[in-house]
C-alpha cells in the first residue's frame, strides 16, 4: 500500500511537472496515441525481463530460505552475500556479464535475478521464523516428517510475508530495467535513452516522460496484482 501511494504520488508529480516542463500534456498525449505499438512492445519487453528475473530469483532465494532459516549462520552468511550483491551499481553489474554472456536480454536478466533475491530471501526467512514454534511441534506430533511440515505447515504460514517479498524484488526490478536499455536489454528504459540522446530536438522529452511514466504504471500494475494475490492465496485466519 505504501509503495502503491508513493507511486501515484510521483505519478501526479510527473503529470504536473508535464504540464509545466513543455507545452502541457497534449504534446505528450499526442506522441503517446502516434506510438501505441512501440509503448505496448517495450510494456511488454519490460514485464518479460522483470517477470522471468523474479521467478527466478525466487526459485533461489526461498529454497535457500527453507534450507538456512534454522542455521544462525547459515542466515547471516545468505544475507551478507545477498547484501552485498544488492549494493553494486546496477549498470556496473549488468556490464559485469557482458563479456560472459554479451549484450541483449541476458545480461539485464542475470543482474535483476541477483538483485530480486535480497527481499525475497530476508522475507523467507523473516516468515519462517515468525512461525509458532508450538504449532510446529504439534505437525511434529503428527508425524510429519521435516519436508512434511515445511510444506504443509511452515510455508503456508509464512506465505503472506514471502510473497510481500517477492512484490518488492518485483516493484524493485520493474525500475532497475530501466537501465537494461543500456546493455540492448530493450524494456521502456529504450524510450529514456532515444529522448536523452535526442535532447533538446522534438520529441525528446516527450520519448523520456513516455518512458519515466509507463514504468511507474507498470509498478503500480504489479502492486493491486501483488495485493489481489495476497487476498486470494493467503488463508482467511491469516488476513
Amino acid at each position: 500500500m505504501i509503495a502503491a501511494a508513493v507511486g501515484g504520488v510521483l505519478l501526479l508529480l510527473l503529470v504536473w511537472r508535464l504540464v509545466t516542463a513543455f507545452d502541457g500534456v497534449v504534446s505528450w498525449f499526442d506522441f503517446v496515441v502516434s506510438r501505441p505499438d512501440d509503448i505496448i512492445e517495450l510494456t511488454i519487453e519490460h514485464t518479460i525481463l522483470t517477470v522471468s528475473a523474479m521467478l527466478t530469483g525466487a526459485a533461489i532465494a526461498i529454497p535457500l530460505g527453507v534450507a538456512v532459516h534454522r542455521s544462525p549462520i547459515g542466515k547471516q552468511v545468505a544475507l551478507t552475500l545477498s547484501s552485498i550483491a544488492l549494493t553494486i551499481p546496477s549498470l556496473a553489474l549488468f556490464a559485469i556479464f557482458i563479456p560472459v554472456v554479451g549484450i541483449g536480454f541476458t545480461s539485464p536478466y542475470l543482474a535483476l535475478t541477483i538483485y530480486s533475491i535480497l527481499p525475497i530471501l530476508r522475507n523467507t526467512i523473516t516468515g519462517l521464523d515468525q512461525v509458532d514454534p508450538a504449532i510446529v511441534e504439534a505437525a511434529k506430533g503428527m508425524g510429519l516428517s521435516n519436508l512434511q511440515r515445511i510444506r504443509k505447515v511452515q510455508l503456508p504460514l509464512a506465505w503472506p510475508v514471502i510473497l510481500t517479498g517477492i512484490r518488492v524484488a518485483t516493484v524493485l526490478t520493474i525500475s532497475i530495467a530501466a537501465i537494461a536499455t543500456l546493455v540492448a536489454g530493450g524494456g521502456l528504459g529504450d524510450f529514456i535513452k532515444d529522448g536523452l540522446a535526442r535532447f533538446p530536438l522534438p520529441t525528446s522529452v516527450e520519448r523520456i516522460w513516455t518512458g519515466t511514466v509507463f514504468i511507474i504504471l507498470l509498478a503500480l500494475v504489479f502492486e493491486r496484482l501483488f495485493a489481489f494475490l495476497t487476498k486470494v492465496t493467503t488463508s482467511k485466519g491469516l488476513q
